[in-house]
């Protein structure tokens, strides 16, 4: 599913996310939600709970590939124009969308519809997150909209991991 560029999400529709370049941390911990049910989604938590912590950490390491790096503002500019609820999201996130932290996702290039299932999810509850859903609860849904487009548009930004290697 990680490996088809346009593949979508049966129902509701949306974006597969990319994760190559993703913190391993992060996708480590997004398995482990899966298989707790934490997060839930049939496929991934049938999955998941079929893998063993290093089971996960391999996995982490094949699909998330190298990590990106912070965008370098002497070499990169910020693409488009900042929203202003962009505010709530750089705490962790960063101002160019790279996770400041490991436990946190990197948003920069990863698609504007799954990010925007993502923060709906957190706002509605169907996606449960101590530290997120109190900052997703403060968006507006044009404010999704927006954080989730000018995310997308930042590069270098995740990909999906490539078929050769597969």
């Amino acid at each position: 599913c990680h490996g088809i560029e346009t593949y979508k999400n049966a129902y509701p529709t949306y974006s597969v996310p990319k994760l190559r370049g993703q913190n391993h941390e992060y996708i480590v911990s997004a398995l482990k939600e899966y298989r707790s049910g934490q997060r839930p989604h049939a496929t991934m938590n049938a999955h998941a709970t079929t893998l063993s912590d290093q089971d996960m950490q391999d996995v982490a390491a094949f699909l998330g590939g190298e990590e990106l790096k912070p965008i370098d503002p002497k070499t990169h500019t910020i693409v488009g124009k900042a929203p202003a609820s962009l505010a709530v999201c750089v705490a962790c996130h960063g101002q160019d969308g790279k996770g400041i932290m490991g436990i946190y996702p990197t948003l920069r290039g990863q698609h504007a519809d799954y990010t925007e299932r993502v923060l709906n999810d957190y706002i509605s509850g169907a996606r449960r997150n101590g530290i997120m859903a109190p900052f997703a609860s403060q968006l507006k849904p044009g404010d999704v909209r927006e954080i989730a487009r000018f995310f997308e548009r930042q590069r270098p930004g995740l990909q999906t991991v490539p078929l050769k290697e597969r």
